[in-house]
């Protein structure tokens, strides 16, 4: 009987010691993943599940094995300094800087530890965010889309859609900090091909509502909108100043020619948003953010709305629509 019990006891303490490393791992929290944009929730509803998606791709799943707290800007840039310096109060795991240079600039300024994934639309090494593509160095790494580049190749896009235009009017948000390379290179591109433009600056809605009225008066015959997360921010509103104004428009990204805008030239945002949630997995299971190269798209993709441009009496030469990867109709 004695030498039943001390069996017992025996099986009893050796389950306990199992059940013990068990319960101890259950009570330890799930990390806090910190999703930061310049952006607004409601334009980026799809943009998040992409995120979401990448991050499921290893094994990660909001609410069972990590947390996310959101903040968002909402196009104002001002905003993103004290949210960044909120989550690093917080100390969460990593911070997701998404929604351009303005959400990557706030975070590095705020932490040189807690790594961070940044979502810009340029040079991250202009920007000091990284000391190179292939070996960041510090505590960042993340994609670049590089759409703040291709203002110069939308120039010409648009021109080949309304030749003859006599004024092509220029949407350019002076508060962005790649803003001043936009235009410069917008300038040079248009005096390359004997283009005149006019530049409607507009960073907040009554610079933007402003900047319509001077582009009404000004007359121009076409718009180029550049890439810029406050105009994503209010993609309604500027697809409906061009359609009301009768204006052939080009975008940075397809979500506009989707809305109703008539041709747009830039990359995939959603699979942006898909590595940046693949980046911040392989961050939580021990990567450094130094080791990991930054990413580029390789893919530009030219997407054209037919029924706008029946709407604005507009022809699409062969030439163009031999060039667009989607055609909306």
């Amino acid at each position: 009987m004695l030498g039943l019990r001390r069996r017992q006891f025996i099986t009893l303490l050796g389950g306990a010691a199992v059940a013990w490393p068990l319960a101890a791992r259950a009570q330890q929290p799930m990390p806090v993943i910190a999703f930061m944009s310049a952006r607004s929730p409601e334009d980026s509803t799809h943009l998040v599940e992409a995120f979401r998606r990448g991050l499921g791709e290893d094994g990660f799943v909001e609410g069972r094995n990590v947390a996310i707290e959101f903040r968002w800007a909402r196009g104002d840039y001002s905003r993103l300094p004290a949210l960044a310096a909120d989550l690093v109060s917080r100390q969460v795991a990593v911070i997701v800087a998404a929604g351009g240079e303005p959400s990557g600039l706030a975070a590095r300024a705020a932490t040189a530890t807690i790594p961070i994934v940044f979502g810009i639309g340029g040079d991250p090494v202009a920007l000091g965010l990284v000391e190179s593509f292939n070996r960041p160095g510090g505590n960042a790494t993340g994609v670049t889309l590089l759409t703040n580049l291709m203002e110069p190749k939308r120039l010409g896009l648009l021109r080949e859609l309304a030749p003859g235009v006599p004024l092509i009017g220029v949407l350019l948000n002076p508060k962005f900090a790649p803003a001043s390379r936009q235009l410069r290179q917008v300038e040079e591109a248009a005096r390359s091909i004997y283009q005149r433009i006019m530049v409607a600056n507009a960073g907040t809605d009554k610079e933007l509502e402003t900047a319509f009225a001077a582009l009404t008066s000004e007359r121009v015959g076409a718009l180029l909108v550049t890439a810029d997360p406050y105009f994503d921010t209010r993609r309604e509103q500027i697809v409906t100043f061009a359609a009301r104004q009768r204006l052939p428009a080009i975008y940075q990204f397809r979500e506009y020619v989707v809305a109703g805008g008539l041709l747009s030239y830039g990359v995939s945002i959603t699979d942006a948003y898909r590595n940046y949630g693949v980046y911040t997995a392989r961050i939580l299971k021990g990567a450094k953010p130094a080791d990991l190269p930054v990413l580029q798209p390789t893919k530009f993709e030219t997407v054209i709305n037919l029924k706008t441009a029946k709407a604005l009496g507009i022809k699409i030469s062969d030439n163009l629509l031999s060039l667009a990867d989607e055609v909306i109709e």
